[in-house]
């Protein structure tokens, strides 16, 4: 619960994109008096109604002079004794009950709480308020197929009805997390020893921080890990693993700058088979989807540790940037074509109004998204939770 609030509060690009894009749908054509009947409440308290109509008998009130004689036959209307109603006591029958502090509220009470606040303001769903709808959907980086089937089902049954902000926040928020669920899944653990992890990615996309919070994690849950500094031709990213290495007390296995990166992940290898290592996790060095020859190093690193191991990599991870919006499903689809990507993990959606990109992605590919980061910190990965996501990326009621 505590990474919900999180993701909540660090989602705000994304959710207040949406909630702002929402409201000026809404109100642009919403409906003046939208609310039925608001302001006269005649339900359950139909017996005052004719007692109002006959107020207006006092107004001969100078000839009370003539009826001085009489004994006080009408209790003053300026001394109420119990009955809340104001300037509503008929005769001096007996006082209704009292209905002002019900411990459950009723139909009138309901109705005069809708008046005191004002209702939402609410729009006809029609062709136009549809296509505003996949507008923003589409500017949310959703992706065009993938806004239109939401917007879609979003309308299915409900065309000429009319609907508030927060009604299709929770509309959206529910079909989002339906398209997501299929695919939220952990990565998977195998009683193969070690299971290699290949981690890839373009430059920047937080591959490193990534494999550094994943191998304190499951060093955390009780498995042994290693890591191998795959990015040969970066110092920093050694240097980095190194520091979360020490963090996790997990050993970073690394070489010489400009060695080759196959012949290192085949050395790891060997290492963590001889350790007895649960988990080898290799770094590798970022490369753009667009080049060839390094996307041609990507899959001579699996040609090299398929000869240590037929079956590895049992996992090979793409790290996305959710900050490049629709671009990362582009390097999806090369990144699958080269690499044979089993999962996904989508980091910085604290950091951009793009996160509904993570929705396309889900739809397009299918592929499991294991986890998502919202910042920094080691606790700032966790597993993807679609529900959660859902509700944080609309702003919509958890």
């Amino acid at each position: 619960m505590s990474f919900f609030r999180k993701l909540r509060d660090r989602l705000t690009r994304s959710s207040s994109k949406l909630e702002e894009g929402l409201d000026a749908i809404v109100e642009e054509g919403a409906e003046t008096g939208s609310e039925p009947a608001p302001a006269p409440p005649p339900t359950e308290d139909a017996p005052p109604a004719p007692a109002a109509e006959a107020r207006p008998a006092p107004e001969p009130a100078p000839s009370a002079a003539d009826q001085a004689p009489a004994p006080r036959p009408i209790p003053s209307p300026a001394i109420p004794p119990l009955d809340q109603q104001p300037e509503t006591p008929p005769t001096p029958a007996p006082a209704p009950e009292p209905e002002p502090e019900p411990s459950k509220p009723g139909l009138l009470g309901r109705l005069m709480g809708r008046a005191a606040t004002p209702a939402a303001p609410r729009r006809v769903l029609d062709d136009e308020m549809l296509e505003q709808l996949e507008e923003l959907l589409i500017a949310s980086d959703m992706g065009v197929d993938t806004a239109l089937r939401v917007a879609a089902n979003i309308a299915e049954g409900r065309m000429g009805r009319r609907l508030s902000t927060p009604e299709i926040k929770a509309l959206l928020a529910a079909e989002i997390a339906r398209i997501v669920e299929p695919v939220a899944r952990p990565m998977p653990l195998m009683p193969k020893r070690p299971q290699v992890v290949l981690v890839v990615g373009v430059n920047g996309s937080g591959k490193t921080t990534t494999i550094g919070k994943l191998a304190s994690q499951f060093r955390a849950a009780g498995k042994s890990v290693v890591i191998a500094a795959g990015d040969t031709f970066r110092a920093a990213a050694v240097e980095q693993l190194k520091v979360w290495g020490e963090r996790a007390g997990v050993p970073v296995l690394a070489a010489a700058q400009g060695t080759d990166p196959a012949s290192l992940a085949y050395d790891a290898l060997e290492k963590a088979e001889a350790d007895g290592a649960d988990l080898l996790m290799i770094d590798t060095a970022g490369r753009l989807q667009n080049r060839a020859d390094l996307m041609e190093e990507l899959a001579k690193i699996v040609r090299v540790i398929r000869k240590r191991d037929p079956s590895a990599p049992h996992n090979t991870l793409l790290v996305l940037d959710a900050t490049t919006g629709q671009n990362a499903v582009t390097q999806t689809s090369e990144f699958r074509k080269m690499a044979d990507v089993t999962g996904l993990v989508m980091t910085k959606l604290d950091g951009t109004a793009k996160g509904g990109v993570l929705v396309a992605l889900a739809d397009k590919f299918g592929l499991p998204i294991h986890a998502i980061g919202v910042g920094e910190q080691i606790d700032d990965l966790a597993p993807f939770d679609p529900e959660e996501f859902a509700a944080a990326l609309t702003g919509a009621e958890a």
